[in-house]
């Protein structure tokens, strides 16, 4: 064989491969569905439920932001509720949003921490530690500002929390999309790679998830891993934080049902630079799985197939590829009761994250609210105002 024939002949395995997978996910997203249709549902615990306090931190008004706090006033646990906001500055605009909460809702126990001391080169992390003082009650909630949660959220997590072993619950996320077409391909590609691919890896065993979205642990449990100083310089914090709980022989749940993440992007900047501190983000947590999701790329092999090699079997990849990404993305609206895509951009979808994927091994440097960091080889961030050669 010559080497266009070999490359050829790895193009379209790779293709296959990559195929195979995406059919596979589809299978194991509708068996998730499937399960959690028949589940039982987990009866309130009897006596007064635990109180919990939320810690919100947030920088900035964010698009969507009024609402997505306004989720938490909305819900129907039982028990005592306080929610901790905290900013990193007093002339952050998110001040008025929560003041405007406040006065909207003066029953609801709502606490403002305004403090820019930093306790470590995470920037989030340092604003939770600043609002850890104002913690009540027996269990904690951390959640990122740009998640929106139903009314039974905090019910869910206490119910999760009940169950023997768990330590701690974190939550999956879809995609919250704007008309902005840079903001549909971001939730397309949380919907349709992201979310898919933590069920797949959940289901064979080969990822342990911890996620931002949520992670709720019992105050003690917070307390026994050394509080959130433990992570106070941690690019991948949440995932840290997961790690901590598991250490002490306890499990991370996943609850069987998906928060609302707002997509903010306003344009190709914004996407790719969140996007590819995500990338790098799970580079540095496992480089080797990092590197094997490759496969899950077929249609930016299968189409270099086709024009290497011309041919109905070249063809019938392409064709077979894009069609495994749309039933993907089927399974997963079915699945978590999401709102169509736009299908068109699918394709779109695919090869831009692939280019982020590949761009993801060229440099460690991300951008995270404004500020600039290197990370690392160990996780930990580094301030710094050195560009980025990626």
């Amino acid at each position: 064989m010559s080497a266009a024939e070999w490359i050829w002949a790895l193009l379209m395995g790779a293709a296959g491969l990559g195929t195979a997978y995406l059919l596979l996910s589809v299978a194991l997203v509708r068996r998730f569905a499937a399960a959690r249709a028949a589940a039982p549902s987990t009866p309130p615990p009897d006596g007064v439920p635990p109180a919990i306090t939320v810690l919100k931190p947030l920088h900035g008004v964010e698009p969507g932001l009024r609402e997505n706090l306004l989720t938490l006033l909305q819900q129907d646990y039982r028990g005592p509720v306080r929610i901790v906001f905290g900013v990193q500055s007093g002339a952050d605009p998110a001040i008025r949003v929560v003041e405007a909460l406040r006065r909207a809702h003066p029953a609801r126990d709502i606490a403002l921490v305004v403090d820019a001391r930093q306790h470590g080169s995470n920037r989030k992390v340092s604003n939770l530690i600043n609002m850890a003082a104002h913690i009540v009650g027996e269990v904690v909630v951390l959640a990122d500002s740009d998640i929106r949660v139903g009314p039974d959220y905090l019910s869910g997590l206490v119910a999760e929390l009940g169950r023997p072993g768990v330590g701690a619950v974190t939550c999956l996320y879809h995609g919250l999309a704007s008309r902005s077409l840079w903001s549909r391909l971001s939730a397309l590609g949380i919907d349709t790679h992201f979310l898919p691919g933590i069920v797949t890896g959940v289901a064979v065993g080969l990822a342990t998830p911890c996620m931002g979205s949520t992670i709720a642990l019992p105050r003690e449990t917070l307390e026994r891993i050394g509080g959130l100083q433990v992570v106070a310089n941690a690019l991948a914090d949440d995932y840290e934080l997961g790690a901590a709980v598991r250490r002490l022989g306890l499990s991370v749940a996943v609850p069987p049902f998906t928060l609302g993440h707002v997509c903010p992007e306003d344009n190709a900047a914004e996407l790719i630079r969140r996007e590819l501190r995500w990338q790098r983000t799970i580079r540095q947590i496992d480089p080797l799985g990092h590197a094997g999701s490759l496969v899950t790329h077929p249609l930016a092999f299968a189409l270099p197939a086709l024009a290497l090699g011309p041919g109905p079997a070249a063809l019938a990849l392409v064709v077979a590829a894009a069609l495994s990404r749309l039933a993907l993305c089927l399974a997963a609206e079915r699945a978590f009761g999401l709102k169509p895509h736009p299908y068109w951009l699918i394709p779109a979808r695919d090869l831009m994250s692939l280019l982020v994927f590949a761009a993801s091994f060229f440099g460690r440097g991300v951008d995270w609210r404004g500020h600039r960091f290197d990370v690392a080889p160990s996780g930990a961030l580094i301030p710094t105002t050195r560009p980025d050669p990626s």
